[in-house]
């Protein structure tokens, strides 16, 4: 029983729960990119380069023959692969970024003193008397 125990102590914790929606989120997010990409960047992108379709990009290194499917190096599909994760890898940086951004506003942000606690309070009436006792003649 301490196994289950201590998996289950696992389980719950606060950081596997966030880590799951995160990686959940970010396999949303992926396709949100994903189609940014596919469907946004690269369509004008290779309009301006004479209407090229980087993933048809390829080079034959060996014909088909009968039932055997041609061996071709697709490096179409690597240039756009490489492509999505730049646009992936700035996405997410502007996210990091706005985020480090709000984090330092918050921390500049003026915060209200701290209230004395009733030590503080009573040693500051104490010092406050004391003072005026050596004003007075």
């Amino acid at each position: 029983m301490g196994v289950l125990n201590e998996f289950k102590a696992f389980a719950v914790k606060g950081n596997v729960v966030d880590m799951a929606v995160g990686i959940i989120i970010g396999a949303a997010f992926g396709k949100i990119v994903s189609s940014f990409v596919g469907d946004v960047i690269m369509p004008p992108l290779g309009l301006l380069i004479g209407g090229v379709d980087f993933s048809d990009l390829a080079i034959t290194l060996k014909a088909a023959q009968g039932d055997v499917p041609a061996v071709v190096l697709a490096y179409g599909k690597f240039i756009q692969t490489v492509i999505d994760f730049i646009i992936v890898a700035f996405a997410i940086f502007m996210g990091v970024k706005a985020i480090n951004r709000l984090k330092r506003e918050e921390a500049k942000a003026p915060s209200a003193p701290p209230t004395p606690t009733p030590q503080e309070t009573l040693l500051t009436e104490i010092r406050d008397l004391l003072k005026e006792q050596r004003r007075l003649p």
